[in-house]
């Protein structure tokens, strides 16, 4: 029987160097650890920003970073290699989706985070690194734009495959689809592979080390549901490498009373921050999802909150352990849909909690200590996965 692994993704700590890394660690994944899992290791998502993942190849720390996590406790079974630079400056919106694909420095980058997961996993453990979506949506990539892409995953597939037949590890590489991108839904991921990753390479490569990383809220948010995505996935033979455990902001104004529904866009608004993108996905009953770019520009339409029929779903993280507050509800309840799912799926072990806005939540919503929320999400999925 596989072993599942749970973890939560470090791109919630700030500070894009090795020592800034590993002092996060040391604070906050420790913390957490003492909460959630003080006598065995716990799994990690980790983060490490291109300049992390540069200094600690070019400073033969690699033995001595193995070392220290093998110590603490800590196992990086997954890696998010989405972000490239700095995650946490005071404006990121659409930089998190630079270098694209097509870039020669997003291939680097991954074959660095490769290299190092490979180093740092225990002998025989299974790794996944979840990463960028090709591009943001516009303006729309090129078909030479595509080619090129594919030219290059390919080519990781290949360097993964030659990994495993040389060490017998096996890392897999996870396109993660998320609203506003090249891949937005499922249907996107399918096509890629039909239409560019699978014509002129070796099939069996792609599929065994191209995957997806499921993102939970990310399905939400562009009113897909948790089931027909990871089906679709199945049926077009494409793995599921990861699972990102997230949760979006909803707010359905037809459940609210209209004279309530000022007050709930006020609430709302207190979302509409600086630093990330919040695309935003609208429909009324029966349908088409309208999508917005960022939740301000959603905002902005609204002339009388008080006609607001429509359901919204925000691409907000919040707390996996939050179901509503005031007035919004959260996409809580589909997480229990995709695990459900994906009990039909036994070859997908990996699971990462995956909440990084915890720095830009309304302070109602906060905690004294990151590590308090963080250690309350690892011990809600737990429960929610023991069930399945």
């Amino acid at each position: 029987m596989s072993v599942l692994r749970i973890g939560y993704c470090t791109n919630v700590h700030a500070g894009t160097d090795l020592a800034q890394t590993k002092a996060n660690l040391q604070r906050h994944a420790r913390a957490v650890k003492r909460r959630f899992s003080p006598d065995v290791p716990m799994g990690v998502g980790l983060w490490l920003a291109a300049p992390a993942a540069a200094q600690l190849l070019d400073g033969g720390e690699l033995s001595q970073v193995c070392d220290w996590l093998a110590e603490i406790g800590l196992t990086p079974f997954t890696f998010n290699g989405f972000p490239y630079g700095d995650f946490h400056s005071d404006v990121v919106k659409h930089d998190v989706y630079l270098p694209t694909w097509w870039d020669q420095e997003r291939f680097d980058y991954t074959l660095n985070l490769i290299q190092i997961q490979h180093a740092l996993l225990p002998a025989e453990m299974e790794g996944s690194i979840s990463t960028l979506p090709i591009a943001w949506g516009k303006p729309a990539a090129s078909g030479s734009q595509l080619d090129m892409a594919a030219a290059k995953l390919r080519e990781v597939a290949d360097r993964l495959w030659q990994l495993e037949q040389e060490t017998g590890r096996l890392i897999h590489l996870c396109l993660e689809p998320e609203p506003g991108c090249v891949l937005q839904v499922s249907d996107d991921v399918v096509r890629l592979f039909e239409d560019h990753l699978l014509p002129g390479g070796d099939e069996d490569r792609i599929r065994r080390h191209l995957r997806v990383c499921h993102d939970v809220c990310h399905a939400a948010v562009m009113f897909e549901e948790q089931a027909d995505v990871l089906r679709a996935y199945k049926s077009a033979g494409i793995a599921v490498g990861k699972v990102q455990v997230s949760s979006a902001v909803v707010v359905p104004f037809e459940r609210i009373a209209p004279s309530d529904r000022s007050a709930a866009v006020e609430q709302l608004s207190g979302f509409a921050e600086d630093r990330y993108l919040h695309q935003t996905c609208t429909r009324s009953s029966g349908g088409q999802p309208r999508f917005w770019e960022d939740l301000p520009t959603a905002l902005a339409a609204v002339e009388d909150p008080a006609v607001l029929t429509d359901e919204w779903r925000i691409h907000f993280h919040v707390p996996v352990y939050l179901d509503r507050f005031g007035f919004l509800e959260t996409s809580q309840s589909q997480v229990a849909d995709c695990l459900q799912a994906a009990a039909a799926m036994p070859d997908l072990t990996h699971y990462e909690v995956e909440t990084y806005a915890w720095s830009v939540l309304p302070q109602s919503l906060q905690k004294d200590e990151l590590a308090e929320g963080i250690a309350e999400e690892m011990e809600w999925f737990r429960t929610t996965i023991g069930s399945f």
